[in-house]
């Protein structure tokens, strides 16, 4: 039992968490102030997922993982793990932001979502989420920082340098995976920009990058590639031996998250007007048209999709026709006027990328 209830460590991560908390419980109350009590309860009941996320995060980082992480690689990649996949897909499953946002001070809620979508004060804010929420450079930042911390050298300094170690490396790990989950799983107010067909490419290349780590660290050496690892105390599991486990740990527990998101998309892609075919030739237009320039954050979806527009842009404009005699005329029958005192329905407008606090 002392290995688990041994060795906790002090995190600076744990009083970012707890303000986040406190700040989060204030953006709720100010919601459930304005808010039918049906949105107030599915609030809280995505909050549960967020916290959920954030005890996850501090379990990596304050439990004996993080103390056991220094002399096993094995435990080091469980951790991995945790801050790249769990924690984040988690907070973004719980869908945080709009109660953070009204909890800013001095600002009610629905002014700070008229300034987030249209500049003000948070333009910079706002240009930062347009260029790291985009689709392909979220997944190209997650594999990049997933790769980038296991290359040798660099896992040598944060094994070595605790500011790295918790700062650099774990908040890169957390960060860069919020990013990526937010491709795939729904978090209003954000708005999934990516195709279907784009969120298979980005899962498959993500699959295999991991798999080649994998690889890199179990089958193409002999020996261990990490320093730290070379001379524990105390650990009499030999070093590539526990290089080659925490490979497989990084294969296979990585595929738990990655493979059922890839599951749930393949079938909504099937599923998704018409099956992949035209899944597919949507993509193409796409990229045909507008050079694959996406939407992020509090972005505002078109009217009608890109295949809709390409056709009415095509068609040729008909004329009215005019009739020359009485059997010219249309052959459709008269319309029929509405009954006395019926109302034409109203149109709802659309949705915006803002979550509606009503």
């Amino acid at each position: 039992m002392h290995y688990i209830l041994d060795n906790w460590s002090f995190d600076p991560f744990l009083i970012v968490a707890a303000i986040v908390v406190v700040w989060h419980e204030i953006g709720l109350r100010r919601l459930a102030s304005r808010s039918r009590p049906e949105r107030t309860r599915e609030r809280r009941l995505r909050s549960l997922w967020f916290y959920l996320g954030l005890a996850v995060l501090l379990v990596a980082v304050e439990s004996p993982l993080d103390y056991w992480a220094d002399s096993y690689f094995i435990v080091h990649m469980v951790q991995h793990l945790l801050l790249m996949f769990a924690a984040p897909s988690l907070v973004v499953a719980g869908a945080p932001w709009q109660p953070l946002l009204d909890a800013l001070p001095g600002r009610s809620g629905r002014s700070v979502t008229r300034e987030v979508m249209t500049g003000g004060w948070s333009r910079p804010l706002r240009w930062l989420a347009e260029v790291f929420l985009r689709p392909w450079v979220a997944v190209f930042l997650f594999n990049v920082v997933m790769v980038a911390w296991h290359v040798p050298a660099l896992y040598d300094l944060a094994a070595s340098n605790s500011a790295v170690h918790i700062w650099l490396e774990h908040g890169s790990f957390f960060a860069a995976g919020v990013l990526f989950w937010l491709q795939f799983i729904p978090s209003p107010p954000f708005r999934r920009p990516m195709p279907l067909l784009e969120r298979v490419a980005a899962l498959l290349a993500t699959n295999v990058v991991m798999i080649m780590i994998a690889m890199s660290l179990s089958i193409f050496v002999n020996h261990s590639v990490y320093s730290v690892y070379e001379h524990v105390a105390g650990v009499s599991l030999p070093p590539f031996a526990d290089q080659q486990i925490g490979a497989a740990v990084l294969w296979v527990c990585g595929d738990f998250w990655a493979l059922p998101t890839m599951i749930i998309t393949i079938r909504m892609l099937l599923g998704d007007e018409g099956g992949m075919g035209t899944a597919l030739e949507r993509f193409l237009v796409k990229s045909g048209r507008d050079g694959g320039a996406v939407r992020g954050w509090a972005s505002r979806p078109p009217a009608r999709s890109v295949l809709a527009a390409r056709a009415s842009s095509s068609a040729p404009v008909a004329s009215a026709p005019v009739p020359s005699a009485p059997e010219a005329a249309p052959l459709e029958p008269a319309p029929v006027p509405p009954a006395p005192g019926a109302e034409a329905a109203p149109v709802s407008p659309s949705a915006g990328a803002i979550d509606n606090p009503r």
